[in-house]
């Protein structure tokens, strides 16, 4: 369930494994849009800072995880048949997303979410055709605030490319 691997996240920020997440990808879309197909939840992490250094690493999120006897499968760490990717936040757009994430209930369960504006710009960031696609989906559905996404793509440097989506995707 959803509800299981939501808690065990939460339970590893009350921990310090992992100093704050966010939602993203489908799963956090699904927080403002109709459901789609998907197989697993992204979760964007700011990782404690380890002193004189700047590597990051996700092993104590893993080894956290494995000491629970939850699996490594791939990329993810299955919990309670959920697959779970941890992705570091690391572009100034994550960072910013994960900073500004709104709490949002799921089952039950308080959960760290990125805003809709933020999971607009990652999605046109990252720019694959599914991304798109849920772009459309925010706009279609009336989920987006433009008063707030036009001043993250201005200071993310995505303009441009939200000009050029308009005019291909939304006639405008």
């Amino acid at each position: 369930m959803l509800k299981d691997a939501l808690q065990v996240v939460n339970q590893m920020q009350a921990d310090r494994v992992i100093r704050k997440y966010a939602i993203g990808g489908a799963i956090g879309a699904l927080f403002y849009l109709e459901p789609v197909l998907t197989k697993d939840i992204d979760i964007f992490v700011m990782l404690p800072t380890v002193p004189d250094t700047t590597i990051l690493s996700l092993s104590e999120i893993y080894e956290y995880l494995q000491d629970r006897s939850f699996t490594v499968q791939d990329e993810y760490v299955v919990i309670n048949d959920w697959p779970v990717q941890f992705l570091p936040a690391t572009t100034p757009l994550e960072l910013e997303a994960v900073e500004q994430a709104v709490l949002a209930e799921s089952e039950g369960v308080k959960s760290s979410v990125m805003t809709a504006e933020h999971l607009l710009a990652i999605c046109l960031q990252t720019g694959r055709a599914k991304d798109f696609a849920r772009v459309v989906q925010f706009i279609e559905q009336e989920v987006i605030d433009m008063t707030k996404l036009l001043p993250i793509l201005e200071r993310h440097g995505l303009s441009a490319k939200w000009q050029i989506f308009k005019q291909r995707f939304l006639r405008e």
